[in-house]
């Protein structure tokens, strides 16, 4: 695993939540019960604190960081796509950040957003709840309904199950060296989502 103490100050993660070895967390990040963090995240809280509350997932290849004396937060169930960038914001709870996304300094999200992929959310802006925001830079075209916000949640829900599966079942191992039959450890456990 990739945690490092900077400043005299360690990381912290519930025991139930999973960060992948290849991601790196430094100093001062709290994270809570049934978070996910994939490989190739960098949660950097050297210059300021990093709070990842329970339920959320930090995609591959996000970045979490800050100017001096900043508080990132994610709220309980934030949902952070693959490649997103959040600098020194705000993201509400039960929100989507789509790929690549990048959220910058002082900027909020309100509860239950969802940002589209390749979304740019300037500088101090703050998004009301319940807006689908996309764009560069970014513009609230509407309302998220009632239909969005269940689908954003039960793809939500599959990430935070998936810290208890990689603690029972990600190992380390060397490629066949061709396709054979293989039968997963739970049969019919690992349902991919589907929308709709």
């Amino acid at each position: 695993m990739a945690f490092y103490q900077f400043n005299g100050i360690k990381p912290v993660v519930h025991p139930s939540s999973f960060v992948h070895p290849q991601a790196t967390v430094t100093g001062h990040v709290v994270i809570g019960k049934d978070v996910y963090i994939g490989p190739g995240c960098a949660l950097r809280g050297d210059w300021g604190k990093i709070v990842i509350e329970d339920g959320c997932n930090v995609q591959e290849n996000c970045t979490v960081h800050m100017f001096p004396g900043v508080t990132v937060v994610l709220q309980e169930g934030a949902h952070i796509g693959h490649g997103a960038i959040v600098h020194g914001a705000t993201i509400g709870r039960n929100c989507l950040v789509g790929m690549n996304a990048v959220i910058m300094d002082e900027a909020v999200l309100g509860d239950e957003c969802i940002v589209g992929a390749l979304c740019f959310i300037r500088q101090g802006e703050k998004i009301p709840p319940r807006s689908l925001v996309v764009g560069n830079p970014s513009k609230i075209i509407r309302q998220v309904s009632d239909e969005m916000i269940a689908w954003k949640t039960e793809g939500t829900r599959l990430y935070q199950a998936l810290p208890r599966q990689c603690h029972q079942s990600l190992i380390p191992c060397e490629p066949l060296p061709e396709e054979r039959e293989q039968s997963p450890l739970e049969p019919g456990s690992y349902q991919p989502f589907k929308k709709g």
